[in-house]
């Protein structure tokens, strides 16, 4: 059998993760396959799914690498076929019309009332109701437009689809679908619902946890295979610890017998580790690029500097691209300004003033300056006034950056150089003397 699945979006503006995820297994598992990965845009809310929303929606799938191998369906155009189904499940006495309450004639698909409906799950097992549980149920309203799940079954024998993978909030649509196959002679598609995503309360994750939106991961600077590796494994494992995959990893290892079927926690954390390593793993030319155009945009040439030792240090480091300049700025400017709290912290003790300047008078004296000798000059300080290396560390590197964290403080002051850096020290004791050093550059 060939695979074929679809990714059946309403497209109403912007897109949910929920959503895209189960875009990302559907298109995992006809890669796998080497099966068919269709789009089909149930477009039928007409107010809602507008031209923008649907553009919205493939401007999404294109950013993530969703690409579908047949012309996109539009269930809008299919409405004749879907009355004309039901219309003929009228005549075979499958379904019926009634006037419900007075506000139009319906068509009405009958459930069967005895026995029990049962299907396999590839995910959850198998799932099982009574059939004396169930009710009948409309599939055109009485204003003559077709109800979901007709118009979805339709679609999905007309598209040839033989896996339905879809969250789990369809499993009880589910039952209603399979008879709808049945009665219109079709073979029935395997079905795989996915696990819901929720918050650290259990609770359905929502626009109230933070960032909900695809187009919203991609503003705050998200990578598109960090965020797709990441939703990949709400559900998912590759069956070992690896949590970092290539693309062609993901195609190669993905079957729904590794998907889970309980719960998926958003950790907002985890993400935000992930898309650090797809920055720190990307190509050194890639990286470099963004970085130096980031920096002349911000009005930071890179010119006489180290670029090569300060991109060692800035790419393992960086989580978002979002973070330059602002995390690297005094490597290229004596301009760089200063975390309030940093100053707070690190430089207003008693003392701190005269620490720099004797810093900066021993740096000045060394024979070379490197990141050895300048961690000798602190480490030695440290000792003799009993209060350790730390002690040193942490006012220097205020000091010189302007910042409370970064690449290793000898590390920087190598790549910053002797002269900047005594200077620095020295007017930074002189500003903190005379009250000048705040938050601002």
């Amino acid at each position: 059998m060939s695979v074929r699945v679809r990714f059946a979006p309403s497209p109403t503006g912007n897109v949910h993760i929920g959503n895209i995820r189960a875009a990302i297994f559907n298109w995992l598992f006809a890669r796998h396959a080497g099966g068919k990965f269709l789009l089909r845009v149930e477009d039928t809310d007409r107010e809602r799914s507008t031209q923008a929303a649907i553009d919205t929606l493939l401007d999404c799938m294109g950013w993530l690498g969703l690409d579908y191998d047949e012309p996109a369906v539009y269930q809008s155009r299919q409405m004749a076929r879907h009355l004309a189904v039901a219309e003929e499940l009228v005549n075979r006495g499958l379904a019926y019309k009634d006037n419900k309450g007075g506000g139009g004639e319906c068509v009405i698909f009958r459930m069967p009332k005895e026995g029990r409906l049962e299907y396999a799950d590839l995910v959850k097992g198998t799932i099982k109701k009574k059939a004396e549980d169930t009710q009948d149920f409309v599939i055109v309203r009485s204003d003559g437009t077709p109800v979901f799940h007709l118009s979805n079954v339709v679609d999905d024998i007309d598209m040839g689809i033989t896996h339905v993978i879809r969250g789990d909030d369809h499993v009880e649509n589910t039952f209603k679908h399979i008879e709808l196959f049945k009665a219109l002679g079709a073979p029935v598609p395997n079905y795989a619902h996915l696990p819901m995503i929720v918050n650290n309360q259990g609770k359905p994750y929502s626009k109230r946890d933070g960032a909900a939106f695809v187009g919203e991961f991609k503003e705050q600077g998200y990578l598109p295979d960090a965020l797709f590796n990441f939703l990949l494994l709400l559900g998912w494992a590759p069956g070992d610890d690896r949590e970092v995959l290539t693309r062609a990893e993901m195609i190669e290892l993905f079957t729904l017998e590794r998907c889970k079927s309980s719960a998926a926690r958003f950790d907002l954390k985890k993400l935000v580790w992930m898309n650090g390593e797809y920055i720190r793993r990307q190509p050194r030319e890639v990286y470099a690029a963004e970085f130096t155009a980031r920096m002349q945009a911000a009005g930071l040439p890179v010119a006489g500097r180290d670029l090569a030792g300060i991109l060692d240090q800035m790419q393992i480091r960086t989580k978002f691209y979002s973070e330059i300049p602002g995390s690297c700025a005094y490597f290229f400017t004596e301009e760089y300004p200063f975390d309030e709290k940093g100053v707070a912290k690190r430089l207003k003790a008693e003392g701190v003033p005269e620490l720099l300047e004797e810093v900066a008078q021993r740096y000045e004296a060394l024979p070379s300056f490197d990141v050895q000798s300048t961690h000798d000059v602190l480490a030695a300080m440290g000792e003799t006034r009993g209060s350790g290396l730390g002690a040193m560390v942490h006012p220097v590197r205020v000091a010189v950056s302007g910042l409370t964290e970064g690449p290793g403080l000898f590390e920087m002051l190598a790549l910053i150089g002797r002269e900047p850096v005594c200077a620095r020290l020295r007017r930074v004791a002189r500003r903190l003397r005379d009250g000048t050093l705040g938050g601002g550059a």
